[in-house]
């Protein structure tokens, strides 16, 4: 009955409030989210001291990167929409499933990154070239005709410099690029690869059956897993080894601390099989950790 009514309460509303919601409805709002945090630490470096302008262009470059990332994740399902369908996890959250087509989905991922740009070209032009790699990098990975996701190795290259251009996205709306922000956005790359070797390793299985040859479909998904726990010690490691040398406050020297709680979470996965629900809860826990090391690096520098 609920969702009778909530559907007859859609249908009643005009044609263009209708399509947006349709439109919004295929756009992954949690994933977005979660990558909102890199940009605005990297923000919060360049700024230094906070203004009133500084506030109003914050908000807008949040507004540009919210725009630019969801545009990245439209641009993922509408090329990897047959292979979706295929998965019974997913089958049901598919764009496809609230019926809309792969042309709208199409014209959804330009407005989205249409719309990004100009908000961005409000900034200056370096965070517009930032966000136009970005995109580049994004079109590599998921566009039929080059589709890295498919390229074990150089789907991790991407990664990383995509998430080390993420930080520096968020540094050059403010500053100019220097050797602390590019020292600081090798740990946000190393984070985004280590998750993404991770979340291959949940995907073996569907990835395997799509013919999509991921790090985890070609060498395994123990290796593939394995690659990921290295590399996330290797960021705790890395940014705590920055925290000593002074590139960002030495309070972030705790994170080398976080090491034994990601091992044991990591171990406890391994013992129950690698199994795509273990996983999840890895992610969970990870996410939680890095979380906690960005919210300390953003008071930090805040408060320095």
């Amino acid at each position: 009955m609920t969702k009778i009514t909530a559907d007859t309460a859609i249908q009643s509303r005009p044609a263009a409030y209708r399509l947006a919601a349709r439109w919004l409805s295929c756009i992954r709002f949690d994933e977005v989210a979660a990558l909102q945090a890199t940009p605005l630490i990297g923000a919060v470096f360049a700024i230094g001291s906070f203004s009133a302008t500084h506030v109003v262009a914050l908000a807008v470059m949040m507004a540009a990167n919210v725009c630019l990332v969801a545009h990245v994740f439209v641009l993922n399902d509408w090329s990897g929409i047959d292979g979706d369908l295929k998965d019974p996890d997913r089958a049901d959250r598919t764009f496809a499933a609230k019926g809309l087509t792969r042309a709208e989905v199409g014209y959804l991922a330009g407005l989205l990154l249409a719309i990004s740009l100009v908000l961005f070209g409000l900034l200056n032009a370096r965070v517009v070239l930032f966000a136009v790699v970005i995109a580049a990098l994004s079109a590599l990975y998921s566009a039929p005709a080059l589709h890295w996701k498919g390229s074990p190795l150089l789907n991790s290259v991407l990664h990383f410099v995509g998430g080390s251009v993420h930080f520096l996205l968020g540094y050059s709306a403010f500053g100019a690029i220097d050797a602390r922000a590019l020292a600081v956005s090798c740990f946000f790359g190393l984070v985004f690869t280590a998750g993404h070797f991770t979340h291959e390793a949940s995907d073996h299985e569907v990835d395997r059956l799509n013919g999509i040859r991921t790090n985890a479909v070609a060498f395994g998904k123990a290796r593939s897993f394995g690659a990921g726990l290295v590399l996330f010690i290797l960021a705790y490691a890395f940014v705590a080894a920055l925290g000593a040398l002074r590139f960002v406050p030495p309070i972030l020297i705790f994170a080398a601390g976080l090491i034994p709680v990601h091992l044991l979470a990591s171990f406890q996965t391994i013992r129950a099989g690698l199994t795509p629900q273990s996983l999840r809860r890895l992610q969970r826990c990870y996410r939680v950790l890095f979380a906690t090391v960005g919210i300390v690096m953003i008071v930090a520098v805040v408060l320095s």
